[in-house]
């Protein structure tokens, strides 16, 4: 696993720093976000994952997952003798944790439930 060894630096007060930029990047696609909250509560089957993001279609899921895992985020593991594929969190995408509950935080404090309504 790869770890950052320093805070990324900005070379200006304009220029946004890359780490920042590729975090937003991962948990600002669609879906991705509620995908790793639902494998936040441990390793989760394809339709589990399905039920749980209801509006996201099967087809963007796969897509999604696989993002994912080439992220280094989620690993996609299969059970010898069976049929059993569960998705499950790395420890990167462990790591995120405790900014997906700054965003629980966040939204508690600042939306109604008026606006969290489609």
């Amino acid at each position: 696993m790869q770890v950052a060894t320093k805070p990324c630096t900005k070379n200006s007060a304009t220029e946004i720093c890359p780490h920042f930029q590729k975090t937003f990047m991962i948990l600002g696609k669609k879906w991705n976000g509620l995908i790793l909250e639902v494998l936040m509560d441990g390793p989760q089957r394809f339709k589990n994952i399905a039920s749980a993001v209801t509006k996201c279609s099967d087809r963007v899921l796969v897509e999604r997952l696989k993002e994912l895992e080439s992220d280094g985020l989620v690993d996609r593991v299969t059970h010898p003798d069976s049929a059993l594929i569960e998705y499950r969190l790395t420890p990167k995408g462990e790591g995120l944790s405790d900014v997906l509950a700054s965003a629980h935080a966040w939204g508690d404090v600042w939306l109604t439930d008026e606006e969290c309504v489609d």
